[in-house]
């Protein structure tokens, strides 16, 4: 039910897709809901939210701000000016736009928002969606009011009177791909004899994905396949001619991701915990292919989790040339195995998780 009351509502997240799309889906709920409320997004200044936001209809003010280098380089020297640059920021933002609350999805220019909200007193919901926090959001559970989480055993690093197990939120268009198959196909231009593999490295891309796609091209070819290639941002210059081929379609990033989705009757994938929550929505068969260069492992620890209900396939970069086109040809081959991981992976999802963040945050607004 639409409510006439009037809130302002400040988010923050971003870097990754995986930060940017829950903070929009928890937004676009809260609209639904609210719709005379005035929202503001929060970003890191140079990152892909402060072109994906305004096109899904909000405004955003960008903080100039960046993580920690691992190694000691420029960056890292001016990282203290970054911070405290990025807080008075976020205090002028607080001090006009005057949230009634602020929520934070993750990424760097959520730390210092959420930080100083926090310490006006304003209502604070954390969304967390991996299996292991990052740093920031660490940082920000000691004064956040709510951290809503994707997976168990996460008291670890929360306190645990705050936390409450909703899920990720995805796009909602997600939520009903059934039965598009035949318009998506087309949507792509893509024949309806041959399976379609669709190949996803994460909104920037995955190196190693890449590599191997372009080391597989003719074996795919073999096994009747198409593929819809979205190879990222970082490597489009390099891979975009193989899409002038008969069987290939490459994309930078691919904006109707429930027509790739439902066109899609196979997909290899990074897993980020968006991209997994995404998965178990469409629930179809899925090959997983973890990053491991994220802090603890935690990608091959999302996968494995999907893997152990027998609802995915997962090859270890280190194990894609020895392992590769074995499991595909044998997954390929087999309807029954495709059907099989599909159904379980469909059982893992948490359909309501968009709903049951933002249950939280009116609780927040309400108290």
């Amino acid at each position: 039910m639409a409510s006439k009351k009037q809130y302002n509502i400040i988010l923050s997240g971003g870097g990754t897709g995986g930060h940017i799309y829950p903070a929009i889906a928890i937004a676009n709920e809260l609209k639904t809901r609210y719709p005379e409320s005035k929202f503001l997004f929060v970003g890191a200044k140079d990152r892909m939210e402060m072109e994906k936001v305004p096109q899904e209809g909000y405004d955003i003010k960008g903080l100039w701000i960046s993580g920690i280098q691992r190694k000691l380089t420029l960056k890292n020297l001016m990282f203290p000016f970054k911070v405290m640059s990025s807080l008075l920021k976020a205090r002028k933002i607080i001090k006009s736009f005057k949230p009634d609350i602020a929520i934070g999805t993750g990424g760097f220019a959520s730390g210092p928002l959420l930080q100083v909200a926090a310490s006006n007193k304003i209502p604070t919901l954390i969304q967390e969606q991996n299996s292991y926090p990052g740093i920031t959001n660490k940082i920000l559970s000691k004064k956040a009011n709510k951290i809503c989480v994707a997976y168990e055993g996460l008291e670890r690093f929360f306190p645990k009177e705050k936390i409450r197990i909703t899920g990720n939120p995805v796009r909602q268009d997600l939520l009903n791909i059934d039965g598009k198959a035949v318009d998506a196909k087309n949507h792509f231009n893509l024949k309806h004899g041959k399976y379609t593999l669709l190949v996803l490295g994460g909104s920037l891309g995955a190196r190693r994905i890449n590599e191997l796609i372009e080391q597989e091209l003719d074996f795919f070819d073999t096994q009747n396949v198409e593929i819809i290639w979205q190879c990222g941002k970082l490597y489009y210059q390099q891979y975009k001619f193989y899409g002038n081929s008969k069987y290939v379609q490459v994309y930078q990033f691919l904006n109707e991701m429930d027509m790739a989705y439902a066109a899609a009757d196979i997909i290899i994938s990074r897993a980020g915990a968006s991209s997994v929550s995404e998965l178990c929505i469409v629930g179809k068969p899925v090959i997983f292919i973890p990053s491991p260069n994220v802090a603890e492992d935690h990608q091959t620890k999302n996968a494995l989790s999907i893997v152990n209900q027998e609802a995915a396939i997962m090859i270890k970069e280190e194990d894609l040339d020895a392992d590769f086109e074995h499991k595909f040809s044998q997954l390929i081959a087999s309807q029954d195995e495709q059907k099989h991981l599909g159904a379980n992976i469909k059982k893992l999802a948490l359909v309501n998780a968009t709903k049951d963040i933002v249950d939280e945050v009116e609780r927040l607004l309400n108290k």
